[in-house]
């Protein structure tokens, strides 16, 4: 009788046993099924995890930007674009973090100076975002209000700076004012060039084009014999730096300019970036490792970012051959710029070495 009380006892213990297991896995079945439908994640991550997620997500959509907007291969928009930007290639999963700003910091100009090269120097940069299109605001657009412009501008982060370039901002009669009422505190960059070698860049690109342009120097004077300059020829115009830049400085100090030389962005693209840099505030991310000298195309290149198959390069709209101009017209070129050069460095206190 003991024995089957005893018996009894143990069965009826692995009994209790099964069940208890039996019901164990059937809570954690259930528990994991709720997970996986998300109906268990009612409480909220640390702010930590968050923004270290968020943070995540920011230099994943940076690096995509920058493969994608900023893939400079032959997909870089040429400096005189007609029509309207559009924002609907900022739009990605990732853009659903941080906040759409005018931009902190513009390049304003000048063409064919070398602002695409230095916008896409500048974008390796984690903390700049900006637009990849030209969006002519201040210049052909500015009736559409200044959310239309802000909309086009990709989200940013705390700490990121908002940029955008649109080179014929410096010629523009009407930009400095309407650049101040937006903000009297945005900085603006200037990336000058040589203006007869720019003056003959500008040329070159018309010129591929519309192959039927007669030549620079038919363009370049007003009578050939006198050898007068046509400054309403644009090319010539937007060279005499030294006039625009006197429109820009009724609204804003000295200070809140920077001029980058566009030989020196070829020569010593590092150096001049950590001028930009420093001018923008930010800490000196784009250095020497970042470039490597393009033998054939003439100017320097950013190195194989991470995560991808080849170097970047301006697209080949950049680099072009110019065409032989005779050095007589060249050097009454040279002759008419001087005084306006001169003029420019007593301005800025910078000798850019034109002479």
């Amino acid at each position: 009788m003991g024995c089957w009380t005893t018996g009894f006892s143990f069965g009826h213990l692995r009994a209790q046993s099964r069940v208890s297991v039996f019901l164990t896995m059937l809570l954690l079945f259930t528990y994991v099924f709720y997970c996986l439908t998300g109906c268990c994640d009612l409480t909220p991550s640390p702010l930590y995890e968050r923004q270290t997620f968020r943070n995540k997500l920011s230099s994943e959509e940076l690096r995509g930007n920058a493969s994608r907007q900023g893939s400079v291969d032959g997909a870089a928009e040429e400096e005189d674009t007609k029509h309207a930007p559009s924002d609907s290639s900022n739009l990605s999963m990732a853009n659903s973090f941080g906040s759409k700003e005018l931009p902190q910091a513009i390049i304003i100009g000048v063409k064919k100076g070398g602002t695409r090269a230095l916008l896409e120097f500048l974008r390796v940069h984690p903390d700049v975002r900006a637009v990849g299109a030209e969006p002519h605001f201040f210049d052909r657009f500015y009736d559409k209000g200044l959310e239309w412009y802000r909309n086009l501008m990709p989200r940013t982060l705390e700490g990121q700076i908002t940029m955008e370039k649109t080179p014929s901002y410096f010629v523009t009669r009407e930009a400095p004012a309407r650049v101040f009422a937006m903000s009297r505190h945005t900085k603006l960059i200037v990336v000058v060039r040589d203006p007869v070698t720019r003056a003959v860049s500008d040329y070159t690109q018309t010129l591929s084009k519309n192959p039927g342009l007669p030549s620079f120097q038919n363009l370049v004077f007003k009578n050939s014999t006198t050898g007068l300059i046509d400054t309403s020829w644009s090319a010539v115009r937007i060279g005499i730096y030294a006039k625009h830049l006197e429109n820009w400085l009724r609204y804003f100090p000295l200070s809140r300019l920077l001029f980058v030389s566009g030989e020196r962005l070829v020569t010593d693209p590092a150096g001049e970036m950590g001028r930009v840099q420093d001018f923008l505030g930010l800490k000196r991310v784009v250095t020497n490792k970042h470039f490597y000298f393009n033998q054939t195309k003439g100017f320097p290149c950013l190195k194989k970012p991470e995560g991808s198959s080849r170097p970047r390069c301006l697209g080949k709209s950049k680099g072009r051959a110019h065409p032989q101009i005779p050095s007589e017209v060249l050097l009454r070129l040279r002759d008419f710029y001087r005084p306006f050069n001169l003029k420019l460095y007593q301005m800025t206190g910078q000798n850019f070495g034109w002479e």
